[in-house]
Order: C-alpha cells, then sequence, then structure tokens
C-alpha cells in the first residue's frame, strides 16, 4: 500500500465533501502523470473509487438534508445511459486502436480539464449571484433539461471520468438557482448514482485496478466524511479559484504528456498567473462590498 496513493485519495476526499469538485478532475491526470497510470485504467479506476467516495459524501448530504431529490432524479435518466455510452465508446476505440490510441483520449482528457477548468475560474471570479431557491418547482421545460444534461455530461464523464462536480455543480447553479449547499449536496447525491454505473462498466470491459482503487480509498473515505463534516464550517470560496488554476495545469500536463510541444514554463506559469488574476478580482469585489456596506 503506497502512502503516497493514500494521500491522494485523503486529499481528494476533502475537496469532493467539500466542493462536490475534485474528483475525476484531480485524481485522473494525478494517476496519469504522477502515478504512471495507463490512461484507460486510471479512468476506470478513478471511476470506480470515485463511485464508492461519492456514496460515502452523498449519503452524508442526504442526512444533512442538502439533496434534491427530484432533481438528481431526473438527471440520472439522462446520465446513467449517457455514461454507457461513454464507457462504450472508450473501450470499442481502445480496442480498436490499442496503445495508438492512448494519445487521443489524453488529448480528450486534457479538453475536458480546461472546459473544468475554466468553469470552475468563471464561477468563482466572474459568475453574478442569483437569486437562490431551496425547493425547486420541476417544470416540464425543468426535468427535459435536466434530462439533456445529465445525457451530454454522462457521455463526457463515461469516456474522460471528468466533469461530475464542477459540470454538473454548475448546471445546478445556471439552470436551478439552487443555494450553494444544495449544489454540492445534490451533485454528489447525483454523481454516486452516475458513477456506480460507468464504474462497473468500465470494471466489465477490464479498465478497473482494483487493488489502486482499494489504496485510494483507504485515504478518500476518511477524506470526504471529513469534508462533508466541515462543509457548514467552511467558506469554499477560496479554494474554487485555486482548485481551477490546479486543474488548468492538468490539462496542460496531459497535453504535453499526449505529445503536444507545451513549454514548461506555461505549465506553472499559465495557472499562476490566473491565480493572481482571479486573486486580484476577488480582492477589488471585497474591498467594493465594505465600502458599501
Amino acid at each position: 500500500m503506497d502512502p503516497l496513493i493514500v494521500l491522494f485519495g485523503l486529499g481528494v476526499g476533502v475537496l469532493v465533501g467539500l466542493t462536490g469538485i475534485g474528483g475525476g478532475s484531480l485524481l485522473t491526470p494525478l494517476l496519469i502523470l504522477v502515478v504512471g497510470v495507463k490512461p484507460v485504467v486510471a479512468i476506470g479506476t478513478d471511476l470506480a473509487y470515485g463511485a464508492v467516495t461519492k456514496t460515502v459524501g452523498g449519503w452524508r448530504h442526504l442526512r444533512q438534508g442538502t439533496v434534491d431529490l427530484g432533481v438528481s432524479g431526473w438527471m440520472a435518466v439522462g446520465s446513467v445511459p449517457g455514461s454507457l455510452v461513454g464507457v462504450w465508446v472508450l473501450t470499442t476505440l481502445h480496442r480498436a486502436y490499442g496503445e495508438r490510441f492512448d494519445s487521443l483520449l489524453l488529448g480528450f482528457v486534457a479538453a475536458a480539464l480546461l472546459v473544468v477548468s475554466l468553469a470552475i475560474l468563471g464561477r468563482a471570479v466572474f459568475m453574478r449571484v442569483f437569486a437562490e431557491r431551496e425547493q425547486i418547482e420541476l417544470t416540464r421545460g425543468l426535468k427535459a433539461s435536466a434530462v439533456l444534461i445529465g445525457l451530454t455530461l454522462g457521455t463526457v464523464i463515461g469516456l474522460t471520468s471528468v466533469g461530475s462536480g464542477a459540470l454538473i455543480g454548475l448546471a445546478l447553479i445556471l439552470i436551478f438557482r439552487m443555494t450553494p449547499h444544495r449544489v454540492v449536496g445534490t451533485d454528489v447525491f447525483h454523481a454516486a448514482l452516475l458513477l456506480w454505473t460507468a464504474a462497473l462498466a468500465h470494471l466489465a470491459s477490464g479498465n478497473v485496478d482494483l487493488v489502486l482503487a482499494a489504496t485510494l480509498l483507504t485515504g478518500s473515505i476518511p477524506g470526504v466524511w471529513l469534508g462533508t463534516a466541515l462543509l457548514p464550517r467552511v467558506p469554499v470560496a477560496g479554494l474554487r479559484p485555486a482548485l481551477g488554476c490546479v486543474l488548468l495545469g492538468s490539462s496542460l500536463g496531459i497535453l504535453s504528456k499526449a505529445g503536444v510541444a507545451v513549454p514548461a514554463l506555461a505549465i506553472v506559469g499559465l495557472p499562476l498567473g490566473v491565480g493572481l488574476v482571479a486573486f486580484a478580482v476577488h480582492r477589488l469585489r471585497r474591498q467594493e462590498a465594505v465600502a458599501t456596506a
């Protein structure tokens, strides 16, 4: 049992419990870039690990009353079959092209990470505050939106394992206007349903390293339990821009591993520059809020 992998699981678990973000978005690039796991196995193992982790977090959120079961259920109507489509596409292409498909797959993962990082940064820095609702009245239009969002993102997650927290969480804010705690709770609970489907499909396809997943879970289960318990007490506004910058760097690192000529200076410098801009905008907004109070 590698202590470094246990530590990875612990850190990612705390982030998942606190923000609903960070499972596949952080762990898949860590497994590929740091541990050296093959991309297809990294994706399948991450989904298996994430299914258990988010089940623990989802149960905790359900008991705390921060889950909208109606929205979760309608999103699952689209995301569960969508994830199976994503796994099928990944497995079919990998069997057809073997290791030649790895570079293209790394490109898919890098693109998904880039979208997720921009979504997190945009949400944290530029998004206006919407009127928030504790209870969502599910009209026919909102149900259709939930199914379509689930189908689209479920396919992406089955293919890359990236986005179950950040992208779905963003949809819960923009479309359903949920309060922050209900965004996290509904996101984590729905992700558990989605990830179990994708994980079992990857397991059947032989893409899951069960020993590696068990090692990650040794750290992540207490981590997500701790993060969920800390959620009402910890302001997560500062965590999201930092996480977005880390994911931006991860996407550039994955692109480099895929064979794209990305300078090492850009992999480090671009996320740092974006982080400084995010910090400056956040500080300016705080000063304006104090001045108008």
